[in-house]
Order: C-alpha cells, then structure tokens, then sequence
C-alpha cells in the first residue's frame, strides 16, 4: 500500500532483537478532522526510545517504531486545523495526543491527562496505535504539533520536540531566571540542554557532572562553573545553595542523596527529568526533614511550554548539539547502542529520510 493509507517504518520486534531494525509497514490511526501528517526529515535518538526497546520499561510486541524527536513538513492537515497549514515544516515531540476536555487539560496540564497518546507504542480510545519517528510519516493531533522556527535547522531542532521540553518545562514552572542558581546533573543528551536552557532564562548555572573531561564543554554550553561529583566532600561548599538541581542522570540509583539534598536550599527541588530503569536509593524521612528539600519529577510540557521553548531557543541560540546519520536499518542499530552506551556528544539525529523512504 503506502502513504496515505500505511506508513514505513524501521521498527524492531522485541527486547531481545532490540538493535535489529528492519522496514515494516505501520497502520496509523483513522485521518481526523484535527490531525496533522507528517513527512519526515529527521528524528533524534532518545534515551526512551532505548528504555522502550531493550525492555527496560515493559515487555512490548513487535514490530514497533519508537522516535519522537520528529522534524518534517506537513503534508495533509484536517479540515479543523487552525494554525497551520500543508507545506509547513513542523515538529512532533513525545505526545500526539490528549482529550483536551478533562480538568487536567483544561488547565494547560495536557501532558498528565490521563488519557494521553504517547508518540508509540501507545494506543487511541478507539483502539488503533501510534507509532514513531523513525518512519516515512507519522500523524497527530494539531495541538501537539509545533511550527518550528526558520532560525533552527532541522537537525538540530529535532531534540528540542522531546529533550528541550523535557528540561524547559520545570525550568519555568519553578520561576527560574535571573536571581535564581540551578544545578544540572549529569552532562549527556538531557542535561547539556537543560544547562542552556537554565543560562538561556538568566539563572546562574552550574554542571554536576562525575566526567572532568566535560568542563569545557559545560561553560561552552553557558555553565558559570563546574562541579566534579566524584570528589570527596564535593557538596560541602555548595550546602543549601541552590533553587533547583535539575537530574538529568540516569544511574540515581547509585547515587548518595544525602550529598545531592544538602545542596537545596530549604523548599528547593531535586527534580527528575530522566527516568532510570532501576529505582531510587532508599531514603529516610529524616532526609527530607532536615533541610526541607523536595524530591519532584516532570513528564513533557505543555503546548504554550513547547512554543514558547522553540521560540526562546532562536531567540537566544540554544543548539543542541548533535551528530547527524543518515538513516538505515545498520544506522539504526549502529546509533541505538551508541545511545545505549552514552558515546554521542551529545544527541544523535537521524537523517536523509527521503533517501530511504521516497517523498509522497
């Protein structure tokens, strides 16, 4: 068949063949009268997407397209869409879809609606599937599409639609700016945005990073300092100092939160935007109780978020930074256990779509 009536995608079948990809022909869900098609030019590589395929997040059945950092031009809009328009180049991040008529949706929390659509392996009320980036096309929902700025080039904005709004939204939903010092752990593909995005709104920022190596990267990237995390002591200086320290970290698990806690300032946030297959360590009530910290966590962003993320990053230069392959079944393989080993600097974007699938 084909476009319009089915996809192509590379897509894998389980956990255990998870870095074999091969094409397979994708459903999407019936046409609505407010959904956007997509062709796409770029995808970036997401440590979910990794979580998702090797299992690490739940059992799944095949063949499954996971991707969700999409840069494309739209190609067919529904008679209801408002704000954008075929031969626009959009981008579609990790959601695709909400009831936008529940309490949550209604105050601008689409992203926590509890009927949500993730971008894949996640299924409509009416029973067909989405399905991701790493395709020919992908289909959603208007709201959750976004016109991307001419200031962003594709490959680089591709990572904003996921990671940039990932670590944006609790940036702003915490009132960060000037006055404000935030702390970003970990130095990879969420957190070299988060310290861009943290500088990029005028609070003072610093990397928390275990790799000295990265401290160059880090100021370069806005941090007014850097601290090594692997040093004994390292908190000591840095007790009560800070708003928020955003963990983009995916090994809390071996973390000492003791360390990590002591540096909030009473009724600060140790914020989780990366989610780690293994659970947090054990912490007492006590922990908590003696310096006042708070142990929160975020899913995405909303739409006014998302738009306001993409215009910002044009606005003030936040990039980030990637290294761009062309997309194919052995690329696919060859970047997702590059990701899995945390070996880009520091985004990987999929790209020359239209080598591999054709143009509609």
């Amino acid at each position: 068949m084909g476009y319009p009536d089915t996809f192509t995608g590379f897509c894998v079948d389980g956990p255990k063949s998870w870095n074999k990809f091969h094409k397979s022909e994708l459903q999407p869900k019936p046409f609505g009268d407010h959904d956007i098609d997509v062709e796409i030019a770029a995808c970036s590589i997401c440590s979910s997407d990794v979580h998702t395929v090797t299992g690490g997040w739940g059992e799944y059945q095949g063949p499954l397209c996971v991707g969700h950092e999409v840069v494309g031009k739209a190609v067919k809009v529904g008679v209801h869409v408002k704000n954008l328009k075929v031969g626009d180049r959009v981008g579609v991040g990790a959601q695709v879809w909400a009831c936008l008529e529940c309490d949550l949706c209604k105050d601008k929390n689409e992203n926590y609606c509890p009927k949500l659509v993730d971008t894949y392996n996640s299924q409509y009320p009416d029973g067909s599937w989405a399905h991701g980036g790493f395709a020919s096309h992908i289909r959603a929902h208007e709201y959750f599409t976004f016109k991307i700025p001419d200031k962003l080039e594709t490959n680089v904005a591709a990572p904003l639609l996921c990671a940039g709004i990932t670590t944006y939204s609790p940036l702003v939903r915490a009132n960060i700016g000037p006055g404000k010092k935030v702390g970003v752990v970990g130095i990879g593909g969420l957190g070299h945005i988060a310290v861009q995005f943290a500088a990029a709104l005028g609070a003072e920022t610093y990397a928390l990073t275990h790799s000295p190596n990265k401290a160059d990267d880090c100021k370069q990237l806005g941090a007014k300092d850097v601290i090594v995390t692997t040093k004994e002591g390292w908190n000591e200086p840095w007790k009560s100092k800070f708003d928020i320290v955003m963990n983009c970290a995916d090994v809390t698990d071996k973390f000492d939160m003791s360390a990590y806690l002591s540096i909030l300032k009473p009724g600060g946030d140790f914020h989780m935007v990366g989610i780690p297959d293994n659970p947090l360590p054990e912490m007492s009530a006590g922990l908590f109780a003696g310096g006042a910290p708070k142990l929160t966590g975020s899913h995405l962003g909303n739409h006014q978020e998302m738009d306001a993320l993409l215009k910002l990053a044009a606005e003030k230069g936040v990039r980030p930074w990637v290294e761009v392959m062309p997309i194919s079944e052995k690329n696919c393989g060859e970047a997702f256990e590059k990701q899995k080993e945390s070996k880009f600097r520091y985004r990987c974007t999929l790209a020359g779509f239209d080598k591999a699938f054709g143009t509609a």
